[in-house]
């Protein structure tokens, strides 16, 4: 009797997902700046919270099986997701959970049909709301997604995102960001230098509490050498 072959199924080879498309995270230093202030300004206001994850320049895959689905919005977003070291986005094994808000920091190479296909990819894969933001004409665009579909926000300047408690303004043609406790999003320069007059202020508090703390001993030994005893509480 012939013994049929037993056919092996071949191995269907692993998709890739890259962690890299190849481009720069930013084109110039003040769209890298942006980036980061608003990356960083973003992990600040959420640094208590253990399941909001927040990423800059991260690649997010939305469709499994597909890695030519993808995008990496300057900032984004994921509630309901814990912060961790990642290198993507992989939306199957996040619970599902596309990031709820993207920001997009506009620089000098970014076309209009470039900035289009990502506002339709945002509005097809879930985005809450989507923030686009152009430092060199301080020109600010909202969307807010609003029965199923990305609307563009009417007014921006004095915008609150509901997802995120952060009020949006522009100063001096600027984009200002303000933390829900309403302290401004700083740049890690502002920061070092805000530290450093603390410390500046804290030394000078330190020294003049030692200087009227020898101004009274003094005082003391003076009315002491006249035989008065004082009183020094």
């Amino acid at each position: 009797m012939a013994i049929s072959p037993i056919l092996s199924t071949p191995k269907q080879p692993k998709i890739k997902y890259p962690e890299t498309d190849g481009k720069p995270m930013a084109e110039n230093t003040k769209q890298f700046r942006w980036i980061v202030t608003v990356k960083e300004g973003l992990e600040a206001v959420f640094a208590a919270d253990p399941n909001v994850f927040i990423a800059g320049d991260l690649l997010w895959y939305p469709v499994e099986g597909h890695p030519e689905i993808r995008v990496a919005p300057d900032a984004l977003v994921a509630f309901g997701r814990p912060k961790g070291d990642r290198g993507s986005y992989l939306q199957w094994e996040e619970a599902n959970l596309p990031p709820q808000v993207v920001f997009e920091i506009l620089s000098p190479g970014n076309t209009v049909a470039e900035m289009t296909r990502k506002y339709r990819f945002y509005d097809q894969h879930g985005v809450e709301e989507y923030y686009l933001y152009d430092p060199d004409t301080g020109e600010l665009s909202g969307w807010q997604r609003r029965g199923g579909r990305l609307e563009e926000i009417a007014e921006m300047a004095g915008w609150a995102s509901p997802r995120l408690g952060v009020r949006f303004a522009i100063e001096d043609l600027e984009l200002a960001l303000y933390r829900p406790d309403g302290e401004r999003f700083q740049t890690y320069l502002e920061l070092v230098e805000a530290r450093d007059r603390a410390r500046q202020q804290a030394e000078q508090a330190r020294q003049q509490a030692e200087q009227a703390e020898a101004r009274t001993q003094r005082l003391a030994e003076q009315l002491r050498a006249l035989g008065v005893e004082p009183d020094l509480h």
